[in-house]
């Protein structure tokens, strides 16, 4: 009964998306408050209806109902409890109904927080977030429906074993509430083309829902990172496989929206520019799902490959993108371009960086999309791999790097560039005495690793370069100088942490990628190697039976000279139900850097292969992820104080736009 509920609260959600899709659009237009004010009662209902859908499925997975064929295939009785809650959309029907779930949640969040917008564009952001969740409604019921029933199954055929891990309660929902998030920033982009509001007031509020999206899809990326890095057991943290590339290109057009609509706020300068990136960055999300769920590409991160499937979402990414980006053709000439300013200043620094970050978003898109298109056009198959993008993607990257610590330092509208390069001269003597440090005591002959050091020694340091200069040392004294550093506004914290985080995150691709070290050994019982600085003794194996499992752990001590450092537990699982087996890697953390060793296959003789790690300073990579992340927090919660209380009346477009 419960599964009926689910499935009917789902149908009753789809019945209302046609009604919020509809009734406060011809409400905008026709001027009428009570039609307008629909919107705020139907997203609401959505919102309701989906949860308890949802709470359905969980449910079923919950008790193992295996008369749902959703959790059949993808549960098991035995499985642990956390495992079956967070199966429930480790699958593609389920991910897909906890994709409109958050899409739902967005939605009604509009009509909780935005209560000060003008009530048409209220009304048509809302119409735009109900043709969105009507399509999606659609799609789930008639080409994806979770609770489709079939004859009780005395059990299950498990999960994939790859997302039987913490990871799975934490990356898809951080990701889609980071992906959906960018529906918000769409439908305010939509909604001011249609009616004509294009202001920097407009900024002000599009801005902080594309930094909650933000913050979301920069945990989801990071922790996805982490958790490919530990489980696959290949010991790497980004590949550049497809689907990493389809949450990356949102991430990269996201940060140049972020950038620009603070100049629009500030300058009310580049709003046809603005008004695009938040087009295109919710057409990229929607690229990304249509990637990972129609089979096109091969890729451990799928979920589908169902031609049917992925045509529908062609379908619906042709109707919203192609439809925004006729509108925002037809609109884009009648817009005002705003506020003027010289190209050495403070918009004239995110105008380049805007434009670097936007090339190197094309670069990714090509490079992913490429294959795809080579085998539609000649049906031969090629692959883009790691080579095309470090070289494509690292030199736009690189002066982009540089040249972020100047624009803080720069003043609107017109900056002096000498002046701020002179600021920064200290900075630029410890990131010289970085690479020298680098290139004559660790890498003699490298040239390369330690350049790159020093760029990410110049970001760090130069980030903090505008507080220091807002403190005044010399000129004040050192209390008066924290003081003014404590009241400097939420802005330049956030900017100066953001900033800091991508120097920490470059420091330890960096240093992992120069100097980690790889032993490929065979272990034979009672035995040493010596790998990676340690000398490693397999002190035996044992085999244990978990839950859906069976497990083989191999005992290594890692020792460092003649004394016991650690014990590392590597394992190999394999889980009976599905007939297949994974790899536990063994991490150990020393400092910043860590220890990886990954089993092999186990040999006649009783020997084992394992592959060693060292990672120095690979923890970074995460580390400078948390510093963004904390500074998009700092920047939402102070912006609270400036939010206006009412919008200024729309600046409309004329009506034969």
């Amino acid at each position: 009964m419960t599964v009926e509920l689910g499935h009917f609260a789902l149908v009753l959600a789809l019945a209302l998306s046609v009604v919020q899709s509809i009734v406060p659009f011809f409400g905008a237009q026709r001027g009428n408050a009570r039609l307008m004010a629909v919107g705020d009662v139907t997203s609401n209902g959505i919102l309701v209806f989906t949860t308890l859908s949802f709470a359905a499925l969980t449910y079923a997975y919950a008790t193992s109902d295996f008369s749902l064929v959703n959790v059949w295939q993808n549960s098991h009785s035995q499985m642990p409890f956390l495992f079956k809650l967070t199966g429930t959309w480790g699958n593609h029907e389920g991910s897909m109904l906890l994709w409109v779930l958050i899409l739902a949640l967005f939605a009604a969040a509009v009509s909780w927080f935005g209560g000060n917008l003008p009530l048409s564009l209220r009304a048509n952001v809302q119409a735009v977030q109900g043709w969105l969740l009507l399509t999606f409604f659609a799609f789930i019921i008639f080409t994806s429906n979770p609770f489709q029933r079939q004859a009780l199954a005395p059990e299950g055929q498990d999960l994939n074993p790859i997302l039987q891990d913490i990871g799975l309660a934490i990356h898809p929902p951080m990701l889609y509430l980071g992906y959906v998030g960018f529906s918000i920033t769409f439908a305010f982009a939509v909604a001011a083309l249609i009616e004509g509001r294009i202001d920097s007031v407009w900024a002000r509020w599009v801005r902080p829902w594309a930094l909650v999206a933000w913050l979301f899809l920069t945990a989801g990326i990071s922790m996805g990172s982490y958790w490919a890095y530990y489980e696959l057991g290949w010991g790497g943290w980004w590949f550049w496989d497809p689907v990493e590339n389809a949450s990356f290109l949102p991430w990269l057009s996201g940060t140049a929206l972020l950038h620009s609509a603070l100049v629009m706020e500030k300058r009310d300068a580049l709003k046809v520019w603005t008004v695009l990136l938040a087009i295109l960055t919710f057409s990229l999300s929607l690229l990304g799902t249509f990637l990972v769920r129609s089979g096109v590409l091969t890729s451990v991160h799928t979920f589908t490959s169902d031609p049917s499937r992925g045509l529908f979402i062609l379908t619906i990414l042709s109707i919203f993108v192609g439809g925004s980006l006729t509108l925002f053709a037809l609109r884009a000439t009648r817009l005002e371009q705003g506020g003027l300013f010289a190209p050495i200043s403070r918009e004239g620094s995110l105008v380049v960086n805007n434009l670097l970050i936007a090339t190197a978003t094309a670069t990714v898109l090509m490079g992913t999309l490429y294959p795809v298109v080579y085998e539609a056009i000649t049906g031969g198959k090629i692959s883009v791999g790691a080579p095309f993008f470090n070289r494509t993607f690292i030199p736009l990257a690189i002066p982009l790097v540089l040249l972020m610590p100047l624009g803080p330092l720069l003043a609107w509208k017109k900056g002096d560039l000498l002046g701020a390069m002179q600021r920064l001269t200290l900075v630029a003597g410890f990131s010289l005495l970085a690479m020298v440090l680098v290139m004559a005591f660790i890498s003699p002959g490298k040239w390369l690793a330690p350049i790159a050091i020093g760029i990410a020694v110049w970001l760090m340091i130069g980030s903090f370069a505008e507080l220091w200069q807002r403190a005044g040392f010399g000129k004040v004294g050192a209390g008066a100088g924290l003081r003014r550093i404590g009241g400097a506004p939420a802005t330049v914290w956030s900017t100066a942490l953001s900033h800091f985080g991508v120097g920490v995150t470059m420091l330890g691709i960096v240093v992992v990628t120069a100097y980690e070290t790889e032993d490929a050994v065979v272990l034979q019982p009672r035995a040493s190697v010596e790998a990676a600085g340690f000398t490693v003794r397999y002190d035996g194996a044992r085999r244990t039976n978990v839950a859906n499992y069976e497990e083989t752990i191999i005992d290594l001590a890692v020792m460092e000279d003649g004394d016991l450092v650690t014990f590392a537990r590597p394992s190999k699982r394999f889980y009976p139900a599905r007939q297949m087996p994974t790899s536990e890697a063994a991490i150990m953390n020393f400092g910043f850097s860590q220890l990886y060793i990954a089993l092999g296959e186990a040999n006649a003789d009783g020997s084992v292969s394992v592959r060693i790690w060292w990672k120095p300073f690979v923890t970074l990579i995460w580390l400078g992820t948390i510093f963004m992340v904390i500074a998009g927090a700092i920047s939402l919660v102070g912006r609270r104080s400036g939010v206006p209380r009412k919008m200024k009346s729309p600046k409309a477009v004329p009506a034969d736009a």
